[in-house]
C-alpha cells in the first residue's frame, strides 16, 4: 500500500532511471543506504521468522497441521483476525477482537470473509490430513466470539489440487498481461458446491470493466481522503524488516508487486508517511490494478450482512483464489468500492458509490467483496504471517 518517498529527490525520476537500465544492479555502501539495505531487508525479500508460517505449513500432522494451513488464508490488509482452539477431535475457530480495521471495516463485513476464507483452508487441511471436517458455522450466536466450530472424524486422507497451492497462493498486486481470460476458464474458476446464497458475479465486457475500473479508482480516492479510513489502513503497515518480523502481519513493500529492481531501489529510499502511501496506493489502483484487470469478480448474495454469509462468502473467495493459483491465473483483492459503502452508511450519508456499483450487478445481488484476475506478469511474494503458536491453543 505505500512506497518511501525522498524528501529531495523525485521518486518517479528514480524508478524511471532504473526502469530504463534493466541490467543495472545498484550496490549501495556504508552509511544511511547500508542502513537501509538492512533495514528493509532489500537484498532478502520474504526472509525471515514472518515467513516460516509459508515454508513449514505442510509439514505438522493433525489438527494442528490443519491450522497451519488455516493461518495462510487471505485476510483483510493481512491483520489475521482468527484465533483457534485445537483439540484431538475439534477445532473451534474464533475471532480475535483486537484485530480489527476500526473505520475500513465498521460492520466487521471483511473480518468475516477473512475467517471464511481461513475455514477452506482448515477444511482443507484435515482432509490432506486423514479427518473429515463437520463444520458448525455460529454455534453461539451470530455475535459471539466463536464463528465455526470443526468436529473431527478420522477418514481417508484426500488429495485436491487446491490444497496444494495454499503454500502457494498469494495476493498478486503486480501487473497483468493483456492476454484474455475466456467465460469457461473464468466459470472454471469458481466452485459454490455446499455454499448456499453466495456467488461471483464476473464483470467482463469492456465498457463495464471501465466502469467498474473508474469506480475503484475513485474510491480509493475517497479512502484516503478520509481521515480515519486512511490513518486506520495506515496503521497496518509495515515499513521495515523489524516491524515485519516484530509484528508478523499487515502490508509490506514486498507484497506490492513492484519488480525486483524497483522494489530494491524503493526500499533503500527513506520510510514512507501516510500520505506518501496513500498516494502511491491510489496511483497504483489507477496506473496498474485496474489498468490491466483482465476481469474482476465481485462474491455477491441477497444478505451481505448475515454473518454465516459472510463466512461462506469468504470461503467462496479462497476456493476461488486457490483455483486460480493451480492454474497459474493472478487474483488481487480490491474492497475499497464495500469499505465506502460502509462508510457512508455509517456516517447516515447519501449513498453514491452503492448505486454506481449495482449498476454493473444483476438486480438483487448485493456486493461483499471484489478482485480482478489476469495472467501476471511475474509472481506474487508472500506476506508475513504469525505462526501457529501464537494463534491457537491445544
Amino acid at each position: 500500500m505505500s512506497v518511501p518517498v525522498h524528501p529531495t529527490v523525485s521518486r518517479r525520476r528514480v524508478l524511471r532511471g532504473f526502469g530504463a537500465a534493466g541490467a543495472t544492479v545498484l550496490v549501495v555502501g556504508a552509511g544511511a543506504g547500508g542502513y537501509r539495505v538492512v533495514d528493509t531487508a532489500a537484498l532478502r525479500p520474504g526472509h525471515g521468522q514472518a515467513y516460516d508460517p509459508w515454508r513449514h505449513w505442510d509439514s505438522t500432522p493433525g489438527p494442528l497441521g490443519a491450522v497451519a494451513a488455516a493461518v495462510l488464508a487471505a485476510n483483510p490488509h493481512n491483520t489475521q483476525p482468527w484465533l483457534f482452539e485445537v483439540g484431538a477431535t475439534t477445532i473451534d475457530v474464533g475471532v480475535d477482537p483486537g484485530r480489527h480495521l476500526g473505520s475500513v471495516d465498521p460492520y466487521r463485513r471483511e473480518q468475516h470473509v477473512g475467517l471464511g476464507c481461513a475455514l477452506e483452508n482448515l477444511v482443507l487441511g484435515c482432509r490432506a490430513r486423514g479427518l473429515e471436517p463437520r463444520l458448525t458455522l455460529l454455534p453461539d450466536g451470530p455475535d459471539a466470539a466463536r464463528v465455526a466450530r470443526v468436529d473431527l472424524v478420522p477418514a481417508p486422507a484426500q488429495h485436491d489440487p487446491r490444497h496444494d497451492a495454499v503454500g502457494t497462493r498469494h495476493t498478486n498486486r503486480g501487473p497483468y498481461t493483456d492476454e484474455p481470460l475466456d467465460a469457461a476458464a473464468l466459470a472454471g474458476l469458481v466452485d459454490p458446491t455446499g455454499l448456499p446464497g453466495v456467488e461471483v458475479v464476473w464483470v467482463v465486457e469492456e465498457g463495464a470493466r471501465a466502469s467498474l475500473g473508474g469506480l475503484m479508482v475513485d474510491a480509493a480516492q475517497a479512502v484516503v481522503d478520509d481521515e480515519t479510513q486512511s490513518r486506520d489502513g495506515f496503521a497496518w503497515f509495515r515499513g521495515d524488516d523489524d516491524a515485519v518480523q516484530e509484528h508478523r502481519d499487515g502490508l509490506t513493500l514486498d507484497a506490492q508487486g513492484l519488480g525486483p529492481l524497483v522494489l530494491g531501489v524503493v526500499k533503500l529510499l527513506p520510510a514512507s508517511s501516510r500520505s506518501g502511501g496513500d498516494a502511491f496506493w491510489v496511483k497504483q489502483t489507477r496506473d496498474v490494478h485496474t489498468a490491466t484487470a483482465t476481469a474482476y469478480g465481485v462474491v455477491v448474495s441477497a444478505e451481505p450482512d448475515d454473518r454465516a454469509t459472510q463466512l461462506r462468502a469468504g470461503r467462496l473467495l479462497q476456493r476461488t483464489h486457490l483455483t486460480a493459483t493451480t492454474r497459474g491465473i493472478g487474483l488481487q483483492h480490491m474492497n475499497q468500492v464495500t469499505e465506502r459503502i460502509d462508510a457512508e452508511r455509517v456516517a447516515g450519508r447519501a449513498p453514491t458509490f452503492g448505486p454506481r456499483l449495482a449498476a454493473l450487478l444483476p438486480p438483487g445481488a448485493r456486493p461483499l467483496v471484489a478482485f480482478r484476475v489476469g495472467w501476471p506478469e511475474r509472481a506474487a511474494r508472500p506476506s508475513p504471517r504469525r505462526p501457529v503458536g501464537a494463534v491457537a491453543r491445544t
